[in-house]
This record gives structure tokens, C-alpha cells and sequence, in this order.
């Protein structure tokens, strides 16, 4: 099984990082705008989240947890059908910020190699958007 493990330091309290990550319904376009393009609720527990180069995701909400800042996830269709998919996104407290830690596993393992890049843009987009807006409020 493909896992990609990517973690970044937020320099945002761990509750901004958090309402932002646990926002089932909108969180991947407050994470990453313009990186995804859209997102909206498809039933009980499933969005549909949309990309700037046209991927779309299907993902079922499998835990949220509000006391250890942990949402878990999984791909379960529409342009990308894995054959089994889990994600984790969880925030910790570091320093004067957060350390955002997000942990997919993915078979095929093929599909690794692409999740990681789309990680590595989306985080670096959240990173941008969410520092942005502390210190616009400061």
C-alpha cells in the first residue's frame, strides 16, 4: 500500500487551523483556494470536491474527532476510484502555531506518487492562505 506522510508548521493558533480542517462541507476550499475549485455536499457524510486542473473527488467523512483535532477521510470515487483509500489530517499544538500532520494511504500504490504531489500543493496553499489571514487580522 502507497502512504505519503506530509507535515507542515502553521504559524496560526490550533483552533483557526482546525474550524478550517473539521469544515466538512467547505474546509478544502478555505484550505486551498483556487487549488480546489469547489466543493459541496452529495448526501449524508460525502462531498464532492473539485480541482483547478480538473479532478474531482468523492470523499466519505469517516471520523472527526474535536478533542484530538483529527478528521479522517476516504476517496470513494468520481475521477480518481481508488481501491482503497484512508486519510488522516490531524493539528497539534507547536509553538507559538500549529504542525498540521496529514497521512494518506492509497492502493494502488501508483496513485502514491500523484496524492503526494496534489498534498504538497495543497498544503503549500493553506500554509499561504491561512498565515495570510492572521497576520491581515493583526
Amino acid at each position: 500500500m502507497g502512504s505519503i506522510k506530509k507535515e507542515i508548521v502553521v504559524e496560526a493558533p490550533v483552533d483557526d487551523v482546525w474550524a478550517i480542517i473539521r469544515d466538512f462541507g467547505q474546509g478544502p476550499i478555505r484550505m486551498a483556494p483556487g487549488y480546489v475549485t469547489e466543493c459541496r455536499l452529495d448526501g449524508p457524510g460525502v462531498r464532492v470536491a473539485t480541482f483547478a486542473n480538473g479532478t474531482v473527488l468523492r470523499e466519505r467523512l469517516v471520523a472527526l474527532d474535536e478533542a484530538e483535532h483529527r478528521f479522517v477521510y476516504s476517496i470513494v470515487g468520481d475521477s480518481v476510484t481508488p481501491v482503497h483509500n484512508n486519510a488522516s489530517m490531524q493539528v497539534f499544538p507547536h509553538d507559538n502555531g500549529s504542525r498540521f500532520v496529514w497521512i494518506h494511504d492509497v492502493l494502488p500504490d501508483e496513485l502514491a506518487v500523484a496524492f503526494g504531489v496534489g498534498m504538497d500543493e495543497g498544503l503549500r496553499v493553506f500554509k499561504k492562505t491561512v498565515e495570510g489571514a492572521v497576520t491581515a487580522e493583526s
